[in-house]
């Protein structure tokens, strides 16, 4: 197998889903005390979510809060409760290209800006005929880091 030409650093984010984000709010933010950073809503995704942090610096770690806009379309960000988990990635570029040469089936919409405004792309929670590799059931954003975050998370900041 040709060396892997990227670097999982570390986690970015997990994202947890119900159908009226309120109960995760009172959860997260006013009961566990994470601080509340910023809200992002996509209808082409269906999703509405409040964006909370805990850390600091590049050791910051989201914990997006996501509530479906139309429970009835897909996706359902709120099914299952646990949506996604986002791993920070040295060059997501190459790490697409080099994943997709393997088989990994990724979700429609390739490498675009994400909720935080770095560059992201998910790996599909199921393999097909055709991309078969996946997140065995899991659905993986796999997020561009930073150099700060670079830096720090290979212990050189």
């Amino acid at each position: 197998m040709k060396e892997r030409p990227f670097k999982v650093l570390g986690m970015q984010q997990i994202a947890v889903g119900a159908r009226n984000k309120d109960a995760l709010r009172a959860l997260w933010i006013d009961t566990l005390g994470l601080e509340a950073a910023g809200s992002y809503r996509s209808p082409s995704e269906n999703i509405d979510e409040d964006i909370a942090v805990m850390g600091a610096g590049p050791f910051k770690v989201e914990v997006d809060l996501m509530q479906p806009i139309d429970p009835e379309k897909r996706p359902r960000v709120h099914e299952p409760a646990l949506n996604h988990v986002g791993l920070w990635v040295d060059d997501l570029r190459s790490a697409v290209e080099w994943l997709e040469a393997r088989g990994m089936r990724f979700t429609p919409g390739g490498i675009r800006k994400g909720a935080a405004g770095h560059d992201v792309c998910f790996i599909h929670p199921k393999g097909n005929a055709d991309s078969p590799l996946s997140g065995e059931g899991v659905l993986i954003e796999l997020v561009q880091a930073p150099p700060d975050v670079i830096d720090a998370l290979r212990g050189e900041g």
